[in-house]
């Protein structure tokens, strides 16, 4: 791995984005990194196997979430560069666990970017049949994947401030839904306890439901006081999640819309309610729900791979950023371009499969990391936690290896698998990166 400049263009490389994510910022990121497409066929899936204990099943779900969360959370007031988890498990572990911890993140966040794609001209073509043919289906594919990826590159600002809009008009039509099932149905009162066993087969499905929710943290780098703010901005948007499913799924209950409707249960519901006009303003809904996601990891997740440049473990091309917009252009180009690869030839599936899993193998990374940094006393944190956090970490750990436990043999073997591929990129990686940054940690401190 090389030191100091990349040739003679050594000012575009040291240049950084600047600190533009504040407080409300944040938040909007990890909104849009939990609530996508998922929300339109849950409360479906949910109450078939939890019937009427479903939104108290989401908030039992979202504290065992918070346990992982937490960690992450503690984690962010240590660091002020991106990446997230990667750069936790990097610090802690070294650059090959780092790398494989980056690896894993980008390669499942960039599968299920594409799938996603097919997901919103599907909700289109729902609406407008023109979408349905097949080579304007790609089409419309290839150019909303330069659309994202040239508006994610025109500013951080300008990305955020689109996500903003698009998320008022995903979430406003599924509220107005909401209260009106409660006002013409009423609260549902009866509740029924599920077996075990019933609770036990959605809990892979709430941990897809919830996965996501830790996503501002990678681009930490460009926040204003990431420190004092991150953590504050990801438990209030976990608690605002979890609160905003269960009312959806309790008005659900009590609307009690056609059960036939697995895939698209909240359009159900609002042909129920509103007849047609009710159906099409969710369908409307969605589009805006999945679009303004895929917008979100267009801008966070590049992050990743523009730390792990900065720090040598990517080509330092990946570290180059605009002069005029000020963004890190060449990673979320390189992003762009290969999540359109993977959904114009379909070759995403395998690896969208993968989530949940992969997502648990990044959890045990970060509580690792956290003890590692906990023993060593990294920024001051052995004196900064108490035996409240004996509690938090025993109950992730019982939490990840519960959701491991129901994983299948595949899902192990392609964990397997990517772990293998990691090592070959990390190899290959090393020989073209230029390392730029060290690790910041607080001024003064261990």
């Amino acid at each position: 791995m090389r030191q100091g400049r990349y040739g003679g263009r050594h000012i575009a490389y040291d240049r950084k984005p600047p600190l533009v994510v504040g407080l409300a910022g944040a938040l909007i990121v990890s909104v849009n990194g939990v609530i996508g497409s998922g929300i339109f066929a849950l409360p479906a899936l949910l109450f078939a196997s939890a019937g009427t204990f479903s939104p108290f099943a989401i908030l039992i779900f979202a504290c065992l979430y918070g346990s992982v969360l937490a960690v992450i959370a503690k984690l962010s007031t240590v660091f002020r560069q991106s990446g997230g988890p990667q750069l936790y498990a990097e610090h802690a572990f070294g650059q090959m666990i780092g790398f494989q911890i980056g690896w894993f993140s980008l390669a499942t966040n960039m599968a299920g970017a594409a799938a996603n794609f097919h997901v919103l001209v599907s909700y289109l073509a729902a609406i407008f049949p023109f979408f349905e043919d097949p080579s304007v289906r790609l089409a419309t594919i290839a150019m909303l994947v330069g659309f994202f990826t040239a508006l994610s590159i025109s500013g951080t600002a300008r990305s955020i401030g689109a996500i903003a809009v698009g998320t008022f008009f995903k979430l406003v039509p599924i509220i107005l839904l909401t209260v009106i099932g409660f006002i013409q149905s009423g609260v549902p009162t009866d509740v029924i306890l599920p077996r075990f066993s019933e609770f036990e087969s959605i809990a892979l499905l709430l941990a897809f439901a919830f996965s996501g929710a830790d996503v501002a943290v990678a681009a930490a780098g460009e926040a204003k006081e990431p420190r004092k703010m991150l953590m504050r901005a990801l438990f209030i948007n976990l608690a605002g999640v979890a609160i905003f499913y269960a009312l959806i799924q309790m008005a659900y209950s009590a609307v009690a819309p056609d059960p036939n409707a697995i895939d698209s249960p909240l359009a159900a519901m609002g042909d129920k309610l509103l007849g047609p006009s009710g159906s099409l303003m969710i369908s409307l809904a969605a589009i805006f729900s999945v679009a303004t996601y895929q917008l979100n990891v267009f801008v966070v997740i590049p992050r990743i791979a523009y730390g792990m440049a900065r720090r040598g473990l990517l080509p330092h091309v990946f570290a180059y950023v605009s002069p005029r917009f000020q963004t890190p252009a060449a990673a979320i180009g390189a992003y762009g371009a290969i999540i359109a690869v993977l959904a114009l030839s379909g070759s995403f599936t395998l690896l969208a499969v993968l989530v949940v899993s992969v997502e648990q193998l990044i959890n045990i990374a970060v509580i690792g990391a956290l003890f590692v940094m906990w023993k060593r006393n990294d920024a001051g944190l052995r004196e900064a936690m108490d035996l409240r956090w004996a509690i938090i970490v025993a109950v992730a750990i019982g939490y990840i290896a519960w959701l491991l436990s129901l994983l299948s043999l595949e899902s192990a073997l392609h964990m397997m698998g990517m772990v293998a591929i990691g090592l070959g990129l990390y190899a290959l990686s090393r020989r073209a990166g230029v390392r730029q940054d060290g690790i910041d940690l607080p001024e003064g401190r261990a």
